[in-house]
């Protein structure tokens, strides 16, 4: 059996094919955080799946992350859980929404993702992984599938990855977090 074509056929890409996660890369990926591989993050909408840190880690590593991403794509889960988000209507809108992560302090710059120019293109590791281990965990353990529970009528480039850095440097306002309540030096991770 073929280690790429298996995972279209068991129906858990996102159309693209995917990095097959298996135990020891899985683990490498667990190896980046100190949460229990059972700690439960969320319950994720539309189908209200588990989304426990190792379901987090497998889903990162079929989208390509690096194991030092991996705190990122977890705060990004839980904050998409977070009831108040509503990602049972962004996932199961006509419209074509898509959740945006925006990531502020300096594990920006330590995980090498892209705030400037070409934010929102491809050729930053970073930045397309994170965001499609995301949707990865929101097909897979969201249960959003296009056209069964997920009624886009156009989609969405964004529903494949949609991850950016705020260019805290160039601007001249205070960084996002920094308006939310968070210290400069502190990371942030907000999903709109």
């Amino acid at each position: 059996m073929d280690d790429v074509e298996v995972w279209f056929d068991r129906g858990v890409t996102d159309g693209l094919p995917v990095v097959p996660p298996s135990r020891p890369r899985v683990e490498r990926m667990l190896s980046a955080t100190t949460r229990d591989r059972h700690r439960l993050l969320g319950e994720m909408a539309p189908n209200y799946g588990r989304a426990t840190v190792e379901k987090v880690a497998i889903n990162a590593v079929m989208a390509g992350c690096r194991p030092e991403y991996l705190p990122v794509v977890l705060a990004a889960v839980e904050a998409v859980c977070d009831p108040a988000f509503n990602l049972h209507g962004v996932s199961t809108s006509t419209h074509f929404s898509a959740p945006l992560i925006v990531v502020n302090g300096p594990i920006r710059s330590r995980i090498g993702l892209n705030c400037s120019f070409g934010v929102f293109g491809p050729g930053y590791r970073a930045n397309a992984t994170i965001g499609r281990a995301l949707r990865l965990m929101m097909i897979n353990v969201g249960g959003a599938r296009p056209g069964e529970t997920s009624m886009s009528t156009f989609g969405h480039p964004g529903r494949y990855t949609y991850c950016v850095g705020e260019h805290e440097e160039e601007s001249p306002w205070p960084p996002y977090h920094v308006d939310r309540g968070w210290a400069g030096a502190e990371s942030a991770v907000t999903v709109f």
